[in-house]
């Protein structure tokens, strides 16, 4: 066949080829590539048991909800609001409000679930966590000098957020309480004194993701002591609070008194994950050059503005008819999702002690968590990726190696066990396949 000569001269020139030196740096950096790791040895082995993923349980899904809330958030527009019924749609197909349309609701919900005060002017709804995270740290991101400190071992999302704002990220220990202290203040000594400006700190104060350790409340308000002290910003991230044996202790948002507190919210746990609606709360004043004061929120709604432009109004409209058929309560939304949670963080410590009945004289051990999604599992040897695939095609279970939360080489001999979407008869047989993977590694037929 004869190739006509302006397709010969175009199959001459050779294809355009990008160099990864020549992308963002973030794109070679390890903690992206953990996610699609995981993601990918779970699409290898579909049929493995996964205590790896943190997903909400599905067992209460259902499509009906979703029109049930939509109709329930049209007709607080309409009722409430007095919005006409052009009016109605508008606000659904059009695009909306960059700070989001359901704010009064998400400051409602605070008030009433964590006893909050919050503005609702200083609110921004986002498309999820995620981004709330992202459009932080871009707006505190001044310079090369900015920094920010996080309890380590961290949630990835964060890391990745933190490595796409160009922000490095300063790890700080955690004990059995949370957040080391005394290794907080060292590291934003340290970061000074080497010309550095620590901008904040990331803290999961409840079941944090990965570690599933609490804070008490004498340790939050140390913890917002020493902040002030130091001069740095607190970034609070609460998925898993509500999800608790009955003991609540108060947000540091709650506990605040001086706007050192930016508070990230999701309704991916809470609501349901497919609708990708989080928020932020930044109610910081901000002083522009000429004497003018703003919220801080006016300031990450302008990236957000360049960035996804508003966050979807069906998505928020289906969280907020959820929260309206609820009283504006996620406590009472979500009472038989937290008894499944319960029930199945205690099939696991019960599971983990019938099976591993000499845990200690053998070196294994876990924590012990009140609530949230995660179980932390120390184990004699070390918990490699290498390993995780062997669990997952010679044993059928997936579990996440804790080095994928570190960055400073920690968490080689720990795993991290979910069991927030399993079934308790998945529990049971995910943990007979568990322990059968440590009895082979621990007798050194891991392969």
């Amino acid at each position: 066949m004869t190739i006509p000569a302006a397709q010969a001269a175009a199959a001459a020139v050779p294809a355009t080829q990008l160099a990864t030196a020549e992308l963002h740096a973030s794109l070679e950096d390890p903690a992206l590539e953990s996610m699609n790791f995981l993601n990918e040895v779970a699409s290898l082995y579909p049929a493995a048991i996964s205590f790896a993923s943190g997903r909400p349980y599905e067992e209460f899904f259902d499509v009906a909800l979703i029109h049930s809330y939509l109709d329930a958030f049209c007709a607080h527009l309409s009722r409430d609001l007095g919005y006409s019924s052009g009016q109605v749609n508008r606000a659904l197909f059009q695009y909306g409000r960059t700070k989001g349309i359901i704010h009064e609701l998400v400051a409602r919900n605070l008030a009433l679930d964590e006893g909050i005060s919050a503005d609702p002017q200083a609110i921004v709804v986002t498309v999820g966590c995620q981004e709330a995270m992202f459009i932080v740290l871009r707006a505190l991101r001044a310079g090369t000098a900015d920094v920010l400190l996080s309890t380590s071992p961290m949630y990835v999302g964060l890391t990745g957020a933190a490595r796409l704002a160009d922000m490095p990220v300063w790890p700080v220990h955690t004990g059995q309480d949370g957040i080391d202290l005394a290794h907080l203040v060292s590291q934003v000594r340290r970061a000074r004194a080497a010309g550095l400006r620590p901008r904040a700190c990331y803290v999961m104060p409840d079941f944090a993701n990965p570690a599933g350790v609490s804070m008490s409340v004498p340790a939050r308000r140390e913890l917002l002591r020493v902040a002030a002290q130091e001069g740095v910003l607190l970034l609070e991230d609460n998925p898993y609070g509500l999800f608790h044996d009955g003991e609540h202790p108060p947000t540091l948002l709650a506990l605040d008194d001086r706007h050192q507190v930016i508070y990230l919210g999701s309704f991916a746990k809470t609501g349901l994950p497919g609708a990708r609606v989080g928020y932020v709360v930044a109610g910081q004043p901000v002083t522009s050059a000429d004497g003018t004061l703003t919220l801080f929120a006016d300031h990450l709604s302008k990236i957000k503005s360049m960035l996804t432009v508003n966050t979807s109004p069906v998505a928020q409209a289906v969280v907020g008819g959820k929260l309206l058929l609820h009283g504006c309560r996620l406590t009472a939304a979500n009472v038989r999702e937290t008894a499944a949670y319960l029930r199945n963080l205690r099939l696991v410590l019960d599971g983990l002690a019938d099976r591993f009945p000499d845990a200690g004289r053998s070196g294994i051990s876990w924590n012990t968590p009140h609530g949230g999604f995660f179980v932390v599992v120390t184990l004699p040897f070390d918990a490699s990726d290498a390993l995780l695939e062997h669990s997952a095609r010679e044993h059928g279970v997936l579990w996440t190696p804790m080095s994928h939360f570190y960055s400073d080489g920690g968490g080689l001999r720990q795993v991290r066990l979910a069991c927030s979407q399993l079934t308790p008869s998945q529990i049971s047989g995910g943990l007979d396949r568990f322990a059968g993977f440590v009895r082979e590694a621990l007798a050194g037929g891991d392969g």
